[in-house]
């Protein structure tokens, strides 16, 4: 009888999104041993619920049933539409650009989730063996001969793997091991914009922001574009909550290696000067109600010369970190999570695995860094940059800018990375 070869050892650093969705999508192919470390006591995540437009949708259904489940079981809220106006100017409330998709379903926009409630359901399949909590990756180091791959945590143990793949966040060590510490692109970099949120109850929310703009059954993201500043609104936890966030140009003295501030409920009021009185009183009820907000800095990465190095990768905000303004984090995670999933589970030895990391690191790092600046471009312009003006002579122009994003074909995105690793699969064994 033919022996088998030895399982992949495969080991990923990070247990956000990005990790949860990619052990998941993993844990079904018999050939990988696949582990999980979290630098946390716990697994969980923090922060602004997300957007899982289009594109990540069908990643996560090529993904699987269990992470569609999982999106369905944290409350997504499908919206109906989006809607960009502006909140300043000569006609304040003017509609910059829509999209309204009515209910019949024939094609989806974005849904929106609680960043803590998906990855809670994501996790809730895998087993707690393969979960290892409390594990800050402090360095990595590999071996020549063998490519054996050696974590070392700051606990002072280490785990042994032949791929690993780092989900570690923005702040990223594995980052650093790929590109080397002094690479200007191994560390963020700060947009001098900070943003503060607020999680209202559904009654409440309507009370304030009004009847018409908080509707469940007819949910839009309202989005809101004044000098400097941005207010956008939107539904999650199946109609239960609404998320109102303000975003804007710090006008303080901020070190640009700040990550957290407290914005005063004054700074907020003059934010939004001049703005609908409709608009002033509802963030005065739902973000002035204290003197001072908690507020952080946004930030993304510049773009890597690589995401990949021997043995191990990284993925998600580890590798292409980017700010919030065209709600693509969460759906490059996803879309990470779908190539590599899809290319490790057609390897068989810890060999072909590397190939496969290859594959990943040439079909996913042109877009998700087109996808970085683009959202980069795209926050000058909902901040009240002068672009405003030409889209506005242009009707209908502004949600162009979505289009690459939304529209890709993400099945053949995946057909493409296997017919490449096939392709170089069988140009490895036929020279070996």
């Amino acid at each position: 009888m033919e022996s088998q070869p030895p399982r992949i050892r495969v080991a990923i650093s990070g247990g956000g999104l990005a990790g949860a969705s990619l052990i998941q999508a993993l844990l079904k192919h018999p050939q990988l041993d696949v582990h999980i470390f979290e630098s946390a006591p716990m697994f969980k995540e923090a922060g602004m619920a997300i957007g899982v437009t289009r594109n990540a949708l069908t990643a996560l259904d090529l993904l699987g049933s269990a992470a569609v489940k999982a999106l369905e079981n944290a409350g997504a809220v499908p919206m109906r539409g989006v809607r960009f106006l502006l909140a300043q100017g000569d006609k304040p409330g003017t509609v910059l650009d829509e999209v309204d998709y009515d209910s019949s379903g024939n094609k989806r926009l974005t849904s929106i989730v609680h960043r803590a409630d998906f990855l809670r359901e994501l996790l809730s399949s895998v087993p707690q063996d393969r979960m290892h909590p409390s594990k800050k990756l402090s360095n990595i180091t590999t071996d020549a001969d063998s490519d054996e791959v050696t974590m070392h945590f700051t606990d002072g143990t280490v785990h042994k793997t032949d791929i690993l793949i780092g989900a570690d966040g923005i702040h990223s060590t594995v980052r650093k091991f790929i590109l080397g510490e002094d690479d200007p692109a191994s560390a963020p970099r700060n947009t001098g914009v900070w943003t503060a949120m607020t999680l209202q109850p559904y009654a409440q929310a309507r009370a304030n922001i009004g009847t018409e703009a908080v509707d469940l059954d007819s949910p839009f993201e309202h989005s809101w574009i004044g000098k400097g500043s941005f207010v956008m609104h939107n539904l999650l936890s199946k109609g239960q909550l609404v998320q109102f966030v303000i975003a804007a140009r710090d006008r303080t003295e901020g070190k640009a290696d700040e990550w957290h501030r407290l914005v005063s409920s004054e700074e907020i009021k003059s934010a939004v000067q001049g703005w609908p009185d409709h608009l002033v009183k509802a963030i005065d009820a739902l973000l002035c109600a204290q003197p001072t907000r908690p507020a952080m800095y946004l930030w993304d990465h510049a773009p890597a010369r690589r995401y990949v190095s021997g043995p191990v990768c990284i993925m998600g905000d580890a590798a292409h970190a980017t700010t919030p303004w065209q709600g693509s984090g969460g759906g490059m995670s996803l879309e990470d999570s779908m190539i590599l999933s899809s290319l490790l589970g057609e390897v068989k030895t810890a060999a072909e695995a590397k190939v496969a990391l290859g594959v990943y690191d040439h079909v996913r790092r042109a877009r998700t860094q087109r996808i970085v600046q683009s959202s980069r471009e795209t926050g000058e312009i909902l901040l009240g940059g002068d672009e405003v003006d030409a889209y506005l002579r242009e009707p209908g122009s502004f949600l162009h800018r979505w289009e690459f994003i939304l529209d890709l074909d993400v099945e053949r995105h995946r057909d493409d990375a296997l017919r490449e690793l096939h392709a170089a699969l069988n140009e490895a064994h036929q020279t070996s």
